[in-house]
């Protein structure tokens, strides 16, 4: 018999994180522990961090679902038919504890160059924003680090002053130096889109993430069919349960790229019937977090490792927090690595 329970944690980030949705100064994640009632010293653990604005849950009904989750853990198909709909946060974290447990605690999933750490996941470097001067400090650093993917964060600040640190990274490293990808997170409206994606162009940008917001197909199909720059589609997935749903998606708006966020989408199952039907369409595709510990970090790389191409991924999120959970996950350069000499502490996020 399985045994369940739940903890909750608040991360605190280092440093405010600016996006086109407001400042985040901490975020919320919960934790669901599997274990047999045999051996309750291996214990599966799994993190459900909904982004509140972004996530479909509710944040507020997690705590509650996961109670009842938890008592009826020996019924989890079930739930996972009829109620993991409403919470893909909660069916991600579920999913990982599952995986976990059945691989022993020990939160290694599969054996490989990666879990190994003989080989490393090249990664984009995050720009968050905030003034022009703090968002091009942050340039240079991860210029500095080794970064040749730069991500940065658009929409907030005047889009002129955007534009010039874009200009800045190009004025000292060209296109096959420092590859820039921008992400607008559906800040810029259907009718000013195309004049901005036009500017992005002059400076030999790689992509741009969700230039407008989510559920205005007609507006992302011209976009896409019609942009100088490669578009991709991040939020647009959310919620988008079904093959058919996605193949219509897909097929409508007809997108250069996708960016797959597997604790948004509910999970690996979710993240990888978006991958399949990308790759029968003929869409490339490369693997976000959003935002969470080491514990979500980490089951989402080893699962990138394993499935996703040699594209620059966006799994820089480990060391955004305070206090995060203490891992085997380190970076170095542009890559994440699995250091298996290094272990986990639990400690933290054990207790309720």
């Amino acid at each position: 018999m399985l045994q369940a329970a739940f903890t909750h944690k608040t991360f605190h980030f280092i440093q405010p994180a600016g996006t086109s949705r407001g400042v985040l100064n901490s975020r919320e994640s919960w934790f669901i522990w599997i274990w047999h009632n045999d051996s309750p010293e291996i214990k599966g653990v799994g993190e459900c961090g909904p982004l509140p604005g972004l996530s479909i849950d509710e944040p507020a009904a997690i705590q509650s679902e996961l109670g009842d989750l938890c008592a009826e853990i020996n019924n989890y198909h079930r739930w996972l038919a009829h109620r993991s709909n409403l919470f893909p946060s909660i069916r991600f974290g579920l999913e990982t504890a599952l995986n976990d447990i059945e691989k022993g605690g020990t939160r290694v999933f599969q054996q490989n160059d990666f879990t190994s750490g003989i080989t490393g996941i090249p990664i984009n470097g995050l720009i968050w924003m905030g003034s022009p001067d703090f968002m091009k400090l942050q340039i240079k650093d991860k210029i500095s680090a080794g970064f040749r993917c730069i991500k940065i964060k658009v929409g907030a600040i005047d889009f002129k002053k955007e534009l010039e640190l874009i200009q800045y990274i190009r004025n000292e490293y060209e296109q096959h130096d420092i590859e820039i990808r921008v992400d607008a997170n559906g800040a810029f409206s259907p009718s000013d889109a195309p004049e901005k994606l036009k500017e992005l162009a002059r400076y030999r940008v790689h992509s741009i993430e969700q230039p407008i917001k989510k559920g205005q197909t007609k507006a992302m199909a011209a976009l896409c069919a019609n942009s100088p720059i490669a578009v991709a589609l991040d939020e647009e997935l959310i919620g988008i349960e079904t093959t058919g749903e996605q193949k219509k998606l897909l097929s409508t708006i007809k997108p250069h790229f996708l960016v797959l966020k597997p604790g948004l989408l509910g999970g690996f199952a979710s993240t990888t019937q978006w991958a399949e039907m990308a790759d029968k369409l003929g869409i490339k595709w490369w693997v976000t977090s959003a935002l969470e510990s080491n514990i979500g970090l980490n089951a989402i790389a080893q699962w990138t490792f394993r499935n996703a191409g040699s594209m620059h991924q966006g799994l820089g999120t480990g060391q955004l927090f305070t206090n995060n959970v203490s891992s085997p996950l380190v970076n170095e350069g542009e890559k994440l690595y699995y250091n298996p000499e290094l272990t986990w502490n639990l400690e933290d996020i054990s207790h309720g």
